[in-house]
């Protein structure tokens, strides 16, 4: 947690003529009138994720502080939290923070009683920054609503944290220490070799952390699909099986097997997306050897259930509409057909979060690949829209983190990357606090956010 330092004595001298000049690499000129203030909460959130003013620090004491601050640093995503007196100057405040601190990431600003936050687009779209907002509006306890906003925005933000935060640590960082970076960030050549060596790290750890989730949630997957082969009452040498069922029988079997082996095998998140188009696969052989059996016309092929793919193959498009989200056609199975006729909730697949079991499209960008093998490309897309892994799929560093192919999901700076003033201002964009997100409000310019006091 970092508080505004004093300037007092020749040290402390020392520390401002640094910080000007980083001020002056990220940010360029600033408006006389805040660009201290602002200047000094840059500096503090590229040394620590969480930022408290002196006047502020009722809201957020240092021990709850410090707790925030570890969980953004175990994370390693970039969220940068400032708590400000009620009195702070609003105006334009998240384009000049943004600019000052010069790194991409995911900006939340408590002043006195309201709360907003604005995000690169590379990290977290702005409906997925919206949404977040909304959901801990109605929170009034700061700690209580600083906490949930960081552990729902830490399982669906994109990239990594910036390198300067594990040399961050101290409490105050010496006058010739802000001296050297200035140097560094001027002379660019030995800086940009470390961020970008730092950020190959990180990735890497964060590519492993991702894929571990997955591995559980495949690991179930492909033993409920075991049990399925387990169950099913057929030997190829039963009277009245055919070459069309010996076939089935056996597709379904090495789907199975393929399915393990390519979990065993996987390296990187998106080397999930192989082993659950190989389990779709297998459950269509299984329906296409159920109906061979049985004399009922063969299955249509179609994508599997969306609500939950062990269902098996959809057998029809019904329109749905998730919690606060926006009405869409998804495939789902007979039996989910027949709950939602009834008015009932369909039976969802959850996984474990940070908040507790979710559904998948609600448990953040990992399941992305997932997802993908199931449903493919084409359709993915309009299944997801307004959720929180589309949101997190339609973010351009996505990709880099696990995977491209899926579909029309849009693809910029990563998140942690020092990118400077070199950010679109749109995202920064729109009023402060109030929750509404319309008209006109504080802050100028225009952007994704409305919204005023």
């Amino acid at each position: 947690m970092k508080v505004a330092p004093s300037t007092r004595g020749p040290a402390g001298l020392l520390i401002a003529l640094a910080l000007a000049v980083l001020t002056l690499l990220t940010a360029g000129a600033s408006p006389a009138g805040a660009a201290t203030d602002v200047s000094t909460i840059a500096q503090g959130l590229r040394e620590s994720p969480v930022f408290v003013a002196p006047a502020a620090q009722d809201q957020l004491p240092q021990t709850e502080a410090e707790v925030l601050e570890k969980q953004i640093k175990d994370a390693d995503k970039p969220v940068f939290i400032a708590v400000l007196p009620a009195d702070q100057p609003t105006e334009n405040l998240f384009q000049d923070l943004r600019t000052a601190t010069g790194i991409t990431g995911l900006y939340a600003v408590r002043v006195g009683d309201r709360f907003d936050a604005r995000a690169d687009s590379s990290v977290l779209p702005p409906s997925a920054v919206q949404n977040l907002v909304r959901s801990v509006q109605g929170e009034d306890d700061p700690v209580t609503q600083l906490n949930a906003f960081t552990d729902r925005a830490l399982a669906n933000i994109g990239g990594s944290a910036p390198s300067s935060w594990s040399s961050g640590d101290d409490a105050g960082a010496t006058a010739g220490t802000l001296v050297t970076v200035g140097a560094v960030l001027a002379a660019g050549g030995a800086g940009a070799y470390a961020l970008v060596r730092g950020r190959r790290r990180r990735h890497e750890e964060a590519q492993r952390e991702a894929l571990a989730k997955l591995r559980v949630v495949v690991d179930e997957d492909i033993t409920a699909f075991g049990e399925e082969l387990d169950r099913l009452d057929f030997h190829p040498a039963e009277p009245g099986a055919d070459d069309a069922m010996r076939g089935d029988y056996e597709h379904a079997l090495d789907a199975y097997e393929q399915a393990k082996r390519l979990m065993d095998q996987a390296r990187r998140p998106e080397d999930v997306r192989a082993v659950t188009q190989a389990l779709e696969d297998g459950r269509f052989s299984l329906a296409s050897l159920a109906a061979r059996r049985e004399g009922r016309p063969l299955p249509e092929r179609r994508p599997p259930c969306f609500f939950d793919p062990r269902h098996g193959p959809s057998v029809a498009d019904v329109e749905w509409t998730p919690p606060a989200g926006a009405t869409r056609e998804v495939p789902v199975c007979a039996a989910d057909q027949a709950r939602l006729a009834d008015g009932l909730d369909p039976l969802v697949r959850e996984v474990d979060t940070l908040s507790g079991r979710r559904p998948y499209w609600d448990a953040g960008p990992a399941y992305g690949p997932w997802a993908g093998g199931y449903f493919g490309g084409g359709i993915l897309p309009g299944l997801l829209i307004g959720t929180l892994l589309g949101s997190a799929m339609a973010s351009p560093a996505y990709a880099a983190d696990y995977g491209a192919g899926y579909g029309d999901f849009g693809g910029g700076y990563e998140g942690g990357d020092v990118s400077g003033a070199d950010f679109d201002t749109g995202d920064f964009g729109g009023g402060f606090g109030g929750g509404d997100y319309g008209g006109g409000g504080d802050f100028g310019g225009g952007g994704d956010f409305g919204g005023g006091f």
